[in-house]
């Protein structure tokens, strides 16, 4: 049926208003997604802090891909919690990691002028595991180990006995000499050489000419020092022989109660590599948040359909670097608060790094100032806290039940996009939510690389591809079923 013409203004009206009503004091429009932080349900969490046994993550085997059940590391402490005191290390441990991995990186990048196709150059992150790392299961020989996963580093390692000096660990500790399977890696092998490119650090020979020594200094003076090992490696029921790992002797850090880490790097031995044959040199993750019962998962394998991503996956395409080859290097080519995009000339001085084993990104000075600026313009009317730590923009919500907060995207080469969770967007100071602050940080150097911490890629699937050097991203609510 046709409307009569004296109607077209009043419907012309109602239809002003209703845009009118879509869009928020702010100026933003309700078409665009906000997200919702609950401080109450996340006080509640925290409080409940680990009532619950601990129980190591687990594996299995899906659609022909492995899943590796992934934990907070803090989730199964045997003290109780001091929350603040945590924190205060967690980003103590987290600023040394981050001037480790700068400090590093600049000998490598500023070093004599050599041809790229004659060198490679390793870079081992330093590794500070009070920070905010996570946990999963592997299988070595018989004994299950409980280790963190670093996509900074590249050997993986646990405590061995006899041990001349190792720190306290939760459950055993791996017995070379009880297993069928282990066998020594002699000095004078290529594996022995590669240690220079997977640790810095050249592998010795010791009194006993078959075995080779390893030695992995981190960035807050922990380390670890044994020999190479070769053992059968497993989870989820699919085993991988001739794996090479270091077998530590002497082990010395703040690494908690874990039996030691694994190493996601690129170089040759990195567990990627080491089981490309069987998982074709891809491997995701889903960070979970650190509330009691929160649960993530590593995933080993090209298999998409075991995700639960509720957005699809975008890819960029790693760049490369002959000098920081360890390293997964991405173009950021925008970042936007709320659909409204920052204005600055640069986001990082030859890409940025992404990492699960630094805790808060890191933005170069000009691009985190314009970031805080847009952010504090979109969230108003909350009193302000003091500054935490590296994070100096924080806000006082007792008394709030759930807050709308701008959503923070990251855009790389290729129209890929991370969109930080709201869990990802917020730091916890104090439990009674009276210091929340906005949990990304400014480099401290006009030179310093430009890093996106584990903090910022909760509930998001990672998805790291380095047969075809992609990285992908989409969301998905991995930390509860």
């Amino acid at each position: 049926m046709a409307m009569a013409p004296a109607m077209l203004p009043f419907f012309l009206f109602l239809s002003l208003l209703s845009l009118c009503l879509l869009i928020n004091a702010n100026g933003v429009s309700s078409f665009e997604e906000k997200k919702i932080f609950n401080v109450q349900t996340l006080q509640k969490k925290h409080q409940l802090g680990n009532q619950q046994a601990c129980l190591l993550p687990e594996s299995r085997k899906e659609k022909g891909a492995i899943i590796l059940e992934m934990k907070d590391r803090g989730h199964c402490s045997e003290k109780k919690i001091d929350w603040n005191r945590r924190l205060q290390k967690q980003l103590i441990s987290d600023d040394l990691r981050v001037r480790s991995m700068q400090n590093r990186i600049r000998r490598v990048v500023s070093s004599h002028n050599v041809e790229a196709s004659q060198t490679q150059i390793p870079l081992s992150s330093g590794i500070n595991l009070q920070t905010l790392n996570y946990i999963v299961t592997m299988g070595l020989g018989s004994t299950n180990m409980t280790v963190i996963i670093d996509t900074g580093s590249d050997l993986t390692w646990v405590q061995c006995e006899p041990c001349m000096s190792c720190y306290n660990q939760q459950g055993p500790i791996f017995k070379p000499s009880t297993s069928s399977s282990y066998q020594s890696v002699s000095c004078n092998s290529s594996t022995c050489q590669s240690l220079q490119f997977a640790t810095g650090n050249t592998g010795a020979c010791g009194s006993n000419p078959s075995t080779c020594n390893y030695v992995v200094n981190y960035g807050d003076g922990s380390y670890t020092n044994g020999e190479l090992g070769v053992e059968q490696l497993s989870f989820g029921g699919v085993s991988v022989s001739d794996f090479v790992f270091g077998c530590g002797r002497n082990n010395k850090g703040l690494f908690g109660g874990v039996s030691g880490l694994m190493g996601l790097g690129r170089s040759y031995l990195s567990l990627v590599s080491q089981t490309n044959a069987t998982f074709g040199g891809v491997f995701s993750y889903c960070l979970p948040t650190t509330e009691s019962g929160a649960s993530g998962s590593l995933v080993m394998g090209n298999e998409s359909s075991v995700f639960k991503n509720v957005t699809p996956i975008t890819y960029t395409r790693m760049l490369p670097n002959p000098q920081l080859s360890n390293f997964y290097i991405l173009n950021l080519t925008g970042i936007d608060v709320d659909g409204v995009a920052l204005q600055v000339p640069s986001f990082g001085n030859g890409g940025v790094l992404i990492d699960s084993g630094t805790v808060i990104t890191r933005l170069p000075s000009s691009v985190y100032k314009a970031l805080k600026a847009l952010f504090l313009k979109q969230f108003t009317g909350f009193p302000s806290a003091p500054g935490f730590s590296i994070l100096d923009t924080c806000f006082n919500l007792t008394g709030y039940d759930e807050v709308s907060i701008p959503t923070i995207s990251m855009h790389f080469e290729g129209n890929a996009e991370l969109k930080v969770d709201a869990t990802g967007t917020f730091y916890v100071v104090k439990e009674d939510a009276s210091q929340v602050c906005l949990a990304l940080a400014s480099l401290s150097d006009a030179y310093d690389t430009a890093i996106i911490g584990n903090y910022q890629q909760r509930n998001q699937r990672v998805i790291y591809d380095t047969k075809q050097s992609k990285v992908g991203f989409a969301e998905e609510s991995c930390s509860f079923a």
